[in-house]
């Protein structure tokens, strides 16, 4: 005679979608959005009391109120666009940079020197070619470093390129103090503010048309680079398998240091960009956390030049907007960076139902 025995199964589990079309990724993307609107909205009229309508339109002014705030949005968009391009080819060889921070402070620290080295004693488009020039090889040099430990040594290059952001931070203390303008000050001031020596042309009456216009340019040639170019294959599959990689014929080694060298000159054009075109000094507040937002930008858009213009948009609206509705309410900043935090949260959180699916299910008896 058989035993009776009730198998409990669990109520549910994950597993793995098969390719989602394009379309249906897009919708649950959005249906995040819509969710995490709703969930702010309750959480601003419990906290605060406020109008969540008069929030979120507060928001959309802080970017687009005004021509000085839209070409200040477009401006944090390309800065942020530019450095999420330098760590996408990092990241899709599954090189994980993290060191764009101090990529970008190097580059500007570079950039800064020859402005104050160089300022007024050679043609200023003569100085314009030598900043482009010492900034890109400062910023591939210093990229390179940990690439060529992690090639040779096969060292942790999280680590490596996390510690060389503080290292990167210290030089440009360093060399603030040394150049700081009036002395005892603390900060170098604006560099060359009486002849503009170093400083990038406008075009027309827009302060940031030149960063933006540069950066759509880098961007497309990215998405060539990255898709249809032999060095971009080769770091794909690099990222797939290396040893795919080293049966096909790649030098991973040779790879490895090769993209980090083009992501630290993409970081170098990021640092000449803010330093000789938008704020036309140099600290270390320079990069602004822009190589720790990037990581999320190139992530979401799946390493995708094209979809990152939509994420890097998308978080530079954000950040506006939460710097808006802090200063018309009178709110702490904490609560806007919740709001940020809430949306970012969510749009994440979409990724997993587009990988993954839930799949409920009922206890039954099994008779053994």
């Amino acid at each position: 005679m058989k035993d009776k025995n009730t198998t409990r199964e669990p109520l549910f589990h994950i597993v793995k979608r098969g390719d989602l079309p394009g379309y249906r990724a897009w919708i649950i993307r959005v249906l995040s959005v819509v969710a995490a609107l709703i969930i702010c909205a309750l959480l601003t009229m419990f906290l605060t009391h406020q109008n969540p309508i008069e929030v979120y339109v507060t928001m959309i002014k802080g970017s687009f109120g005004s021509s000085r705030r839209f070409w200040m949005m477009l401006q944090n968009l390309a800065m942020l666009l530019c450095v999420s391009l330098a760590v996408t080819p990092a990241f899709k060889m599954k090189f994980w940079n993290i060191g764009a921070e101090g990529q970008v402070l190097i580059g500007g620290l570079a950039t800064a020197a020859c402005m104050i080295m160089l300022g007024g004693k050679i043609p200023n488009a003569l100085l314009i070619l030598v900043m482009i020039i010492a900034s890109v090889v400062a910023s591939a040099v210093w990229a390179v470093i940990p690439a060529i430990f992690k090639a040779k040594f096969n060292t942790n290059e999280t680590l490596f390129t996390l510690m060389m952001n503080y290292v990167g931070i210290q030089i440009v203390s360093y060399f603030t103090i040394v150049w700081e303008n009036p002395k005892g000050s603390g900060q170098i001031g604006i560099i060359n503010q009486a002849t503009h020596a170093g400083w990038f042309p406008k075009i027309g009456e827009f302060d940031y048309l030149l960063n933006v216009l540069i950066v759509f340019a880098l961007t497309i040639v990215m998405y060539v680079y990255l898709k249809y170019s032999k060095h971009g294959y080769e770091l794909t599959v690099v990222g797939e398998s290396e040893n795919t990689a080293r049966y096909i014929g790649v030098n991973v080694k040779k790879v490895i240091i090769r993209t980090m060298l083009l992501s630290g000159a993409i970081c170098g054009i990021a640092g000449l960009l803010l330093v000789g075109s938008t704020s036309y000094t140099i600290s270390t507040n320079t990069a602004g956390g822009r190589g720790f937002t990037a990581i999320m930008v190139s992530w979401l858009a799946k390493f995708n030049p094209i979809y990152m213009i939509l994420t890097a948009f998308l978080l530079a609206f954000l950040n506006r907007g939460a710097n808006e509705i802090a200063t018309v309410f009178g709110l702490d900043q904490a609560f806007s960076d919740i709001l940020t935090g809430i949306i970012l949260f969510f749009i994440i959180g979409s990724e997993f139902f587009i990988n993954y699916q839930i799949k409920f299910h009922h206890s039954h008896k099994e008779v053994k």
